[in-house]
């Protein structure tokens, strides 16, 4: 699948915007304890806009901040004709916070954008640009310094070696269609895997380089080594629902049919073995064991393909009401 890329060193000074772009787009922005950063990133949200033409939904989620996050955006919002606060009453994550966004937003399009002012507002305009191009998704590929790009690197490198998708970096701002969310499910700390799971429903994806920017004022909110540990954790579930949920009796049946076959063969080895006149009782032992965990395996599997059914069945019914909700 073809993807842009468009390398540069600071976002250009103008942008030409698709007219029906510049007004069906929503900037979700997830906050926590971001009260130093939003009065200067809704001012530089407001100059994109008005430099650039643009008049789409600003939709801050404060993410259960204990700061006065919530008070500076209201008032900061005011700069804009089309703006929104959605509150979580306690921390639970930036996917949960996108979610928030999208529920709230009228438009077409999502441009997720973090608080921390690492990325400039003036990818917005070339973010819309590229979206006009055909695309679905279009992911933004961190240029420049920081923390986390050794281990940042080696996530995505094993995303795209394990799921094949046309992009190099999987967990920056971006800009996709709202009616994306509609087919991908998304569970906590999923944010990270939106792109894998669109991509495996079809929907095509571009890439566009943006510059990093070191954090002006706060601290990162998603340091920690065990952020690292969950990850490939997470990224082994997406694998295994991409690739056995359809179906899971390529993984049960052929691992029980294995350990039965393998049963079978110590089976024979001890019979062999009792006749010679050497008895190995652990041997027996061997077989009962391989023969219960191959059998369990074998039947988990039909079970799993039921399972596998009903939600291929929920899927196109989900599918069918969000048609008969258009006609109507």
């Amino acid at each position: 699948m073809s993807r842009a890329i468009a390398t540069h060193e600071e976002a250009p000074a103008k942008v030409e915007v698709d007219a029906e772009l510049a007004d069906n787009f929503s900037v979700v922005i997830p906050a926590f304890n971001e009260s130093d950063n939003i009065p200067e990133l809704f001012r530089e949200i407001e100059a994109t806009f008005r430099e650039h033409g643009l008049d789409g939904e600003v939709i801050l989620v404060d993410d259960g901040s204990s700061d006065d996050s919530s008070e500076l955006a209201r008032r900061e919002g005011a700069r804009f004709r089309r703006f929104k606060l959605e509150r979580h009453k306690r921390n639970l994550g930036k996917t949960e916070a996108l979610l928030t966004g999208a529920r709230a937003a009228t438009t077409d399009w999502l441009v997720l954008f973090d608080a921390d002012l690492q990325h400039s507002p003036g990818e917005i305009p070339r973010l819309l640009a590229e979206a006009a191009k055909g695309y679905d998704i279009v992911c933004g590929r961190k240029v420049g310094k920081y923390e986390k790009r050794l281990v940042s690197g080696i996530y995505n490198w094993m995303s795209r070696k394990a799921f094949r998708v046309p992009a190099r970096d999987l967990n920056s701002i971006k800009i996709f269609r709202t009616r994306v969310l509609d087919d991908v499910q998304l569970r906590h700390d999923w944010h990270r895997f939106f792109v894998v799971l669109a991509h495996a429903k079809g929907y095509k994806v571009g890439e566009l380089d943006v510059t990093l920017h070191p954090r002006r004022r706060g601290e990162t909110k998603y340091g920690g080594s065990s952020r690292v540990f969950v990850g490939l954790l997470d990224l082994v579930s997406v694998w295994f629902l991409l690739i056995f949920s359809r179906k899971p009796m390529l993984l049960f049946g052929f691992t029980g049919l294995l350990l039965v076959g393998l049963g079978l063969l110590v089976g024979i080895t001890a019979i062999v073995l009792r006749l010679l006149g050497h008895g190995f009782r652990p041997l027996l032992t061997l077989v009962v064991l391989l023969g219960i965990m191959g059998v369990s395996l074998f039947g988990f599997g039909f079970v799993a393909e039921l399972i596998a059914t009903l939600r291929a069945e929920v899927d196109d019914l989900r599918e069918s009401l969000r048609e008969s909700r258009k006609d109507s």
